[in-house]
């Protein structure tokens, strides 16, 4: 069945939104079982070629009132380049920055950090509708919650299933999620996880030390980043959302496995701006269990990734779970979706079965699970 693109509208053409446009032409050709990093090769149909940038929205001087494939190498964005010729020419229009523009960034440099523009900012909402995309991304930096909202109720007000990859609890929350109930629209989020990230990675070892029978004393998982996202995280008055989100990854697995007691302690969340990093991300783990005969057993592990690449490929299966959820008229929070791809789903999962929810929806078949979103 031949099926129409998917018309996607951005909000922030930071790092991240970067990746998934450069990523999204990469692809352009694949169309195979296996696609080299991609979780899911044919999700209802729909490969990741299948998605059609469409509309964006930035605050960013050097950004805003350019094509977007412009605005997706302008500074500040220092991620990795893999596609310099990325094509596509539709707009980014300025937009009021709300709480979208922590004024800490006016002490760094403009190599570093955002620079508001003064053009008219558009009607968001009148844009939408002239330009009705099909899926609406919440790119904001951490701690954007009025900016979130504002976006939620454009969303909700033009009928747009809305991806929310941003610890701003919206998916998670229930008064939010039954006003998507309403509108019957489905929504996926909150807060995305990396393909092979600081938050999965500790998942899977929480996970396996409890299935192993060990108990776990501490799990500390520090982060650090040279990005305007860690930059962003540097006012401690924006963390809030994103330590409970990253702590989250972390405890869901103990009750999961029901292990009950959460560890004694706890630590997940960034802990330095280090320019020299760019978008590199280094994550160092500290984990100290109790094996057989009370045993002790420490781990201490390292890991180094390309921030913003690392959550592309996770973006671009969010982005057509969402599209076929909407087509087989499912509404609220995709629980198995949500669960794979983001920090905090409304219901945490264990990854395995996260992952077979994933894989029935890919086929267009519904589980238990998914039934209940068929209102």
């Amino acid at each position: 069945m031949q099926k129409n693109k998917i018309r996607v509208g951005l909000i922030g053409i930071g790092n991240c939104c970067s990746s998934l446009v450069q990523g999204v032409e990469y692809y352009q050709y694949s169309k195979a079982d296996k696609i080299p990093g991609i979780m899911f090769s044919n999700i209802g149909g729909y490969y990741p070629s299948d998605i059609e940038f469409v509309v964006g929205f930035d605050i960013d001087k050097r950004k805003v009132n350019k094509p977007l494939k412009e605005a997706i190498y302008a500074k500040p964005n220092c991620t990795t380049i893999f596609n310099s010729n990325v094509q596509c020419d539709c707009p980014v229009y300025n937009v009021p920055h709300l709480d979208g523009f922590p004024t800490h960034m006016n002490d760094w440099s403009e190599d570093e950090a955002f620079r508001l523009s003064d053009a008219e900012t558009v009607d968001v909402i009148k844009i939408l509708k002239e330009i009705k995309p099909d899926i609406l991304i919440n790119y904001c930096p951490v701690g954007s919650q009025k900016a979130t909202e504002f976006y939620v109720n454009a969303a909700l007000e033009v009928g747009i299933p809305f991806l929310n990859c941003i610890p701003v609890f919206i998916a998670s929350d229930p008064k939010w999620e039954q006003k998507f109930i309403e509108k019957k629209l489905p929504i996926i989020g909150d807060d995305m996880r990396s393909q092979v990230g600081a938050s999965i990675l500790s998942a899977v070892l929480q996970q396996l030390f409890i299935e192993r029978g060990h108990i776990i004393d501490v799990h500390i998982q520090q982060n650090s980043g040279g990005n305007t996202d860690f930059l962003n995280m540097t006012d401690q008055t924006r963390l809030k959302s994103k330590k409970i989100s990253k702590t989250n990854v972390i405890s869901s697995q103990s009750e999961l496995q029901g292990y009950i007691d959460r560890p004694n302690s706890i630590h997940a969340g960034p802990s330095e701006y280090v320019r020299f990093y760019k978008d590199n991300k280094v994550a160092h783990f500290h984990i100290e269990a109790k094996g057989f005969g009370n045993s002790p057993v420490v781990l201490d592990a390292r890991l180094s990734v390309i921030d913003s690449p690392n959550s592309a490929g996770v973006v671009i299966d969010a982005i057509r779970f969402l599209k076929v959820a909407h087509e087989m008229g499912m509404s609220g929070s995709i629980d198995g979706p949500s669960a794979y791809t983001q920090k905090t789903p409304k219901i945490q999962m264990k990854t395995s079965d996260a992952h077979y929810e994933c894989e029935m929806l890919a086929k267009r078949e519904l589980t238990e699970l998914t039934k209940k979103n068929i209102r």
